[in-house]
């Protein structure tokens, strides 16, 4: 074996280690991220479970929080109890954001939830030519420090597609966010016009 063929081998030993690795972190945080979202919702969980009344100030803690907004909206959906979720957080401006919150959560992503987070604009295209629209939801966000994202400012962040009949709590597929996408350097149509192309068309 020339020394070519040696290099190759060890580089492809590399790779695939290097993957092994980073499957088996990214897994391992994957689960105690599901598990600390559980125990934020684990004791509207357990009432709901057991049967317990619920009342509209019980629920909208969870609804008010970014993070559990879109899973205390599921629990209810689940038990029959969405009159208890309450009506201005029932948007889909309000469930795009708690989307994009739990999307940037991830470790393979932004590994935190915004401090601050922004509702830019409603973005539409007719993606047929037949005048079939889908829509984005753009928001501008931020994290402070220590956090390695700080020194980015506002960044963009897009979540749908969403058709004219869907709901709030509609799963929206192509919720994503190029972190180094700056709020001063792209618009919000050039964001969502990037998702659109990018991310939603590739997957039909």
């Amino acid at each position: 074996m020339n020394i070519i063929s040696i290099v190759i081998c060890v580089l492809i030993l590399a790779i695939a280690i290097f993957a092994l690795y980073r499957f088996i972190i990214v897994k391992r945080q994957n689960n105690k991220l599901n598990k600390e979202r559980f125990e934020r919702i684990k004791e509207l969980y357990e009432k709901l479970e057991s049967g317990q009344e619920l009342s509209k100030q019980t629920v909208k803690p969870y609804a008010e929080n970014l993070l559990t907004r879109e899973t205390t909206f599921k629990l209810l959906e689940e038990h029959n109890k969405i009159n208890l979720f309450p009506e201005e957080y029932l948007t889909i401006i309000k469930g795009a954001e708690s989307s994009l919150a739990n999307w940037l959560e991830f470790p393979t992503e932004l590994d935190a939830c915004p401090d601050e987070i922004e509702h830019i604009k409603r973005v539409t295209f007719d993606f047929d030519g037949e005048n079939n629209l889908v829509h984005y939801e753009v928001f501008k966000y931020n994290v402070n420090e220590p956090h390695w994202a700080s020194k980015d400012g506002w960044c963009l962040g897009v979540v749908g597609p969403y058709f004219d009949d869907s709901k709030p709590y509609d799963f929206a597929q192509s919720t994503f966010s190029r972190v180094d996408s700056k709020f001063e350097k792209i618009t919000a149509e050039e964001e969502a016009k990037w998702v659109h192309e990018n991310i939603s068309m590739r997957r039909r």
